[in-house]
């Protein structure tokens, strides 16, 4: 059995456990990169008001698949408009419940003890700072943060360069854990991503020009529980944005 079916099995397994875990009170379907802000979002909800939050984090791409078989959550949290895109074509996004509620950037890692001279312009010389090892992505066919940093490498002009030097991870956090366990020279993650983790370090941040705004829309899933609809609401409240400003990101207005 490959590494792809284990990675499909062991999603299918976190998903459905949350599914029985909040059974009693609401499952939120939410991007990696915002697992350590909004488990501590989901805290402050509880504290406000009594009620539990459930959360399942992975790409946006399998939660949305996820959705699409089988539903199990009552709000998603995608890393970009393409994947909340996709569901709220086939219906499963309830009508007026979505809007754009956070903002990131994208910037190059390296482990804590490396200090890479890396200066990001077009046609810098990503491949050879990799020194024969691999640049951790998130993978690019369908993760939006490997998605952002394969157009942003393809604008600076050295994407073919390093298309064949890539360690595609299943999400931007299992990205970051590579480079954090020195497993990777260099990956690309979100802003948010790299404060989170004290084992690696910012070497640089790529224009804003060079890749699509990097964007998470919240929406409520179609026949969830109506409990959330209030969880959704405090995410735009000022308890939620400290925390998510805390964490790097940016609030959109």
């Amino acid at each position: 059995m490959n590494r792809r079916f284990f990675l499909a099995l062991g999603i299918a397994a976190a998903l459905l456990g949350a599914q029985a875990a909040g059974a009693a009170g609401i499952t939120v379907f939410a991007a990696a990169s915002l697992t350590d802000a909004l488990n501590e979002v989901g805290k402050a909800y509880k504290a406000k008001t009594g009620n539990d939050v459930v959360f399942s984090f992975a790409a946006s791409s399998a939660l949305a698949k996820q959705i699409e078989a089988s539903g199990g959550a009552d709000a998603f949290v995608s890393a970009d408009n393409d994947w909340m895109d996709y569901l709220d074509k086939k219906g499963l996004i309830a009508a007026g419940s979505r809007r754009n509620l956070l903002g990131n950037h994208l910037v190059l890692i390296a482990p804590v003890a490396d200090n890479p001279a890396i200066t990001i312009a077009p046609k810098f010389d990503l491949a050879g700072a990799l020194h024969g090892g691999k640049l951790s992505v998130a993978d690019p066919a369908s993760v939006p943060a490997g998605k952002y940093a394969k157009a942003a490498l393809t604008a600076l002009g050295v994407w073919d360069s390093v298309a064949g030097k890539l360690v595609p991870a299943e999400n931007v956090r299992v990205a970051l854990s590579y480079v954090s366990r020195g497993e990777a020279p260099l990956g690309i993650v979100y802003t948010t991503d790299a404060m989170s983790d004290h084992g690696v370090h910012i070497v640089g941040t790529f224009p804003e020009n060079t890749h699509a705004p990097i964007v998470y829309p919240v929406g409520l899933v179609k026949d969830g529980k109506p409990e959330a609809k209030a969880f959704v609401a405090f995410l735009s409240g000022p308890e939620a944005k400290a925390i998510f400003e805390k964490g790097g990101f940016t609030i959109l207005r």
